[in-house]
């Protein structure tokens, strides 16, 4: 039977890890400090921001919310960027994505200050990543390797398949397992053996964006899959990349969807600002 990687359960000892770490810098008169930009009203990101806050209230970690609205200008955002970036107690800045079509994104991304980018997501951190340097790592690839050292899940030898290449998931969890001295190879739409390759796989990690895209008879016997997708289906259900069900009697380890790699990415978000004030203001 196949072992479930609980995100819900590592996430918590997480938390409660950060919340110690908080506290210690409390009795040192520090508090950490995450400030939150969001631009407009989409529904879905004011759910991400609530739960940002959330977690940081309870973590001990204080939270600063800055709400635009949605027709401001690229330069109204970069000015608040510019202003958080000289406010000595923010630790972290966390620009809510998507932003509006007027907006430049990489503009704004690359406006923070790379000692304050707690999400991980610029080429000055990701290039340290690259590099094998010290470095904010993007929080969703940190929190699959935590759910995999914490379930006692080896890497190295391992033959590790990533399905995705983006810049926020695909690209950096291949050069965290490279680091861990797994063997990568990153697969996309245009792999030509792609049954192959994840039938010979020791982990695979599926982040593609497509429901129920992996199935057993793509899966190796024993294997270790980690599921990154999030897709809403039209009866409101979550599903992830991997048919759970139909992989489940197949595999080692899995992670489920909902509660295996989301709540895992709000838990490194906190641990990386701690790291942030501890950097900052040792």
């Amino acid at each position: 039977m196949a072992k479930i990687i609980d995100g819900k359960v590592i996430s918590a000892q997480i938390r409660k890890e950060v919340k110690h770490e908080a506290e210690t810098l409390a009795a040192r008169g520090i508090r950490a400090c995450l400030a939150v930009v969001q631009v407009g009203d989409d529904p879905a990101s004011s759910v991400y921001v609530r739960n940002k806050h959330r977690a940081c209230a309870a973590c001990g970690i204080k939270s600063l919310e800055f709400h635009l609205s949605g027709n401001s200008s690229q330069e109204e955002l970069l000015s608040k960027i510019r202003a958080l970036n000289a406010q000595e107690d923010v630790d972290g800045i966390l620009v809510q994505l998507p932003l509006p079509k007027q907006i430049d994104t990489d503009r704004i991304m690359s406006a923070i200050d790379p000692a304050k980018d707690v999400d991980g997501f610029l080429p000055e951190n990701l290039g340290r990543l690259v590099i094998g340097q010290e470095g904010f790592l993007p929080c969703t690839p940190a929190g699959i390797l935590e759910l995999l050292k914490r379930s006692r899940i080896s890497v190295d030898g391992k033959d590790c398949l990533v399905l995705g290449r983006s810049n926020i998931v695909g690209k950096p969890v291949a050069l965290l397992m490279l680091r861990e001295h797994a063997t990568v190879t990153i697969a996309h739409s245009h792999t030509a053996n792609l049954s192959e390759l994840m039938r010979r796989a020791d982990i695979i990690i599926a982040a593609v964006g497509r429901a129920d895209f992996v199935k057993s008879t793509d899966v190796k016997e024993g294997a270790v899959v980690i599921d990154v997708g999030i897709n809403r289906m039209e009866d409101g259900s979550l599903h992830g990349d991997v048919d759970f069900a139909d992989v489940f009697d197949r595999v080692s380890a899995i992670t489920p969807v909902p509660g295996g790699v989301g709540p895992m990415t709000i838990a490194m978000l906190m641990k990386n600002c701690i790291r942030a004030a501890c950097a900052r203001r040792n």
